[in-house]
């Protein structure tokens, strides 16, 4: 199966949108880690679904109005950042975890 990362898919998603009904198959790795797959979905399983209707007395959300953030607040896009960057150092802790636990299991040192 075809690797493709995080930004590739973002950037180029009809593509890939494209690959996958013509039923190609691709792993997503993010920093080089796999973390999906993207496959062809089963047609099939539409027959499962169930369609909810809208509740015809419900009433309208309205939304609230956006001002500028209270001072004092951190930069959005450094709070995004550390996200990220926490996201991916516990997924790379998952990773190795995973290797060693294969590498133990193969060794016959782990039954589970």
């Amino acid at each position: 199966m075809e690797h493709v990362s995080v930004a590739e898919l973002k950037s180029r998603l009809s593509h890939y949108l494209r690959e996958v009904r013509a039923g190609r198959s691709f792993v997503v790795t993010s920093r080089d880690i796999p973390v999906a797959t993207l496959v062809p979905y089963d047609i099939d399983d539409f027959d499962d679904l169930e369609s909810i209707p809208a509740d015809p007395n419900a009433e309208p959300i309205d939304a609230p109005v956006l001002g500028a953030p209270p001072p004092g607040l951190p930069d959005a896009v450094e709070l995004l950042r550390r996200d990220r960057d926490d996201r991916d150092e516990r997924l790379l802790q998952i990773a190795l975890e995973a290797i060693e636990a294969r590498r133990r299991r193969e060794a016959g040192g782990d039954s589970t």
